[in-house]
């Protein structure tokens, strides 16, 4: 039985709801799941749950890598860490994929060192799926390289595009170039560049420029821009989604008639919730390009954004997304 390694000692909510949502998972994916931390610790957790023993394997790792470890020196220095421990899994085969909600920096270096990238793939990217009104669009890059080449963006583009049609199901996905405006002209000289690479690409439907202000339209499937850019973009975003939630619920307190608006309401705000500002059915950040599947779930994860990141694992095992983005570069 394949098997899906989790970092049970990373995340502001490790190991509890690291364990919480790997046992969740395990009723449903069809793949082993092991988990990768303290032993003792783990075995402790997992006594709380009644949970199919043979589907949940424990790995020890006596270490682990905090957030305020400097990357290269973690990755370097702490090779008994849950973190290092699998993504060395990863790289022998013992494991299909691996998911860490720990140090991004860490977990995106010792990605790129250790599980190694796919031939042909200049850098890898994070790709994170936003919420828009019409489901959710892939971002690519969002936090893997900060100083990005043209030529870089137009293999985000391509991997975008192999997993979105594989994970979502679409075909033939649009992809647009994020900038500062919809015309060809816009933009700093890396990103014009750019423009004119993806016009003449192979393989994908580059539909133009897409400003920022159109994501959450939902109108292009794939976009690609730097880390810098796409970092940014990703903590406005759940800043925002944040603060936008408290912005009604204090609107709806404010009186007797819009509290009963509220009451009623109710429904349409937890779906709301769910479907928009919500980690667990985004599940997490895939790290495309390398010759295995890192998936980065969000720090402050709670059991079924955990969950939610497992699962993506299985479609992306299913579908042999490290294969088909090998034959697209």
């Amino acid at each position: 039985m394949d098997v899906i390694a989790i970092d049970a000692m990373g995340g502001d909510n490790a190991p509890v709801e690291i364990i919480k949502g790997a046992v969740e998972a395990s009723k449903t994916v069809k793949y082993k799941l092991a988990l990768v931390g303290k032993e003792d610790v783990i075995y402790s957790e997992l006594r709380k749950y009644d949970c199919d023993k043979g589907k949940i394997q424990v790995v020890n790792a006596a270490e682990v890598i905090e957030n305020c470890d400097t990357p290269t020196d973690a990755i370097k220095h702490k090779k008994n860490s849950s973190m290092v421990v699998g993504l060395n899994m990863v790289r022998s085969g013992d494991a299909k994929a691996f998911v860490s909600a720990g140090n991004t920096g860490a977990l995106l270096t010792g990605a790129t060192v250790i599980v190694g990238r796919i031939k042909g793939v200049q850098r890898p990217a994070l790709g994170t799926m936003l919420p828009t009104e019409k489901g959710h669009t892939l971002m690519l890059d969002a936090g893997a390289n900060v100083d990005a080449k043209p030529e870089y963006l137009v293999q985000y583009a391509k991997m975008g595009s192999v997993y979105y049609e594989n994970v979502v199901g679409k075909n033939d996905p649009t992809v647009g170039l994020v900038n500062i405006g919809a015309e060809r002209e816009k933009g700093n000289a890396m990103v014009k560049e750019a423009y004119a690479l993806l016009e003449q690409a192979e393989g994908i439907n580059f539909t133009g420029n897409t400003e920022a202000r159109d994501i959450t339209l939902g109108d292009v499937d794939v976009i690609v821009c730097d880390a810098f850019v796409g970092n940014v973009i990703l903590k406005f975003m759940e800043g925002f989604s944040k603060s936008i939630l408290r912005i009604i619920k204090k609107e709806l307190m404010a009186g007797t008639v819009s509290k009963i608006g509220a009451l009623i309401s109710s429904g349409a705000f937890k779906r709301l919730k769910k479907n928009y500002f919500e980690y667990d059915n985004i599940g997490g950040a895939p790290f495309l390009g390398l010759k295995g599947l890192v998936v980065k779930a969000h720090g402050s994860s709670d059991a079924g954004a955990v969950a939610g990141a497992i699962k993506q694992c299985e479609k992306f095992i299913d579908t042999d997304m490290v294969n088909k983005i090998a034959e697209k570069l």
